[in-house]
């Protein structure tokens, strides 16, 4: 077995009949030991279960959703695994990697860097797309059957992720997404560091550019909180609308008053998600 397939067992707690475990490996396409975590409900005992994948936002890991989101007790009754991502290589210790919250480490934005110093380590996208998924199936009981979601940056990495690849996906949802990282700053920022100044890369990273060109014809599930303090700045939901309106692409977003940014937020609403996700990935 190679470096790449060989698993950790960081820890392990019992959680709702079923288990929550973290574990190290070595990632190829980080080029950097990663941790990511599984919930595994207890149905995985009889049989294999479908899996939803969580991407967190910035300055998270793997702990953020699994702590705080209070999806463990709803995945058991739904029999749905979850794997959480890191949202960074971590240990690489490149120039400026620690110097921002919205850059470098915390803040891999799933996109594969192709500029210095983030290009040999910066490739979350691949991470996320393939070598992950990789390796969950071969140590996990599930069967097959995907659903994805995330958190602001996060959420971001979801939508991109779904349009992307149609079809693999069952379903698709975000909380607070990232929509049009082309026309915010925690995207510009990013994107100039990750893929240079050529914004003709940019563009296969943005999810409004994605709707606009076709790329999938799959249902996007959006919950926005109103009294969000990034909703103007940073999220811009209205962009995501409109291209969605324009292109006649099926969008469910729902404007929720009062709610900020925060996991408060999603745990007010992780049950409506849990049981979309659990709808698509149970049906035949």
């Amino acid at each position: 077995m190679s470096m790449s397939e060989t698993l950790e067992l960081v820890s392990a707690n019992r959680s709702f009949g079923g288990w929550h475990k973290r574990y190290r490996h070595y990632s190829r396409a980080l080029d950097c030991d990663m941790i990511f975590a599984v919930y595994l409900p207890p149905q995985v005992e009889e049989e294999r279960v479908p899996l939803l994948w969580w991407l967190s936002g910035l300055t998270c890991n793997d702990e953020n959703f699994m702590q705080k989101a209070g999806a463990h007790r709803l995945a058991a009754e739904l029999g749905v695994a979850i794997v959480c991502p890191d949202t960074s290589p971590r240990g690489t210790d490149l120039p400026g990697e620690h110097e921002s919250y919205d850059l470098g480490s915390g803040a891999g934005f799933y996109v594969n860097a192709t500029e210095a110093p983030w290009k040999p380590h910066y490739r979350m996208y691949d991470y996320v797309a393939e070598e992950l998924p990789s390796v969950v199936r071969q140590h996990f009981p599930v069967n097959g059957r995907e659903s994805i979601s995330g958190h602001s940056m996060g959420g971001h990495g979801a939508l991109i992720l779904a349009l992307r690849h149609p079809g693999r996906f069952r379903s698709v949802s975000a909380f607070s997404p990232v929509v049009n990282p082309m026309e915010c700053p925690w995207g510009r920022n990013a994107f100039s560091h990750y893929l240079g100044d050529d914004i003709t890369r940019w563009r296969q990273y943005d999810a409004c550019e994605l709707v606009a060109n076709g790329a999938s014809r799959q249902r996007l599930f959006i919950d926005q909180g109103e009294a969000d303090q990034f909703l103007e700045e940073q999220l811009k939901p209205e962009h995501l609308e409109a291209v969605c309106e324009k292109h006649d692409h099926p969008l469910t977003l729902r404007r929720q008053p009062g709610y900020d940014h925060s996991y408060f937020f999603i745990a007010t609403f992780i049950e409506d998600h849990l049981r979309y996700h659990a709808e698509h990935l149970y049906k035949r």
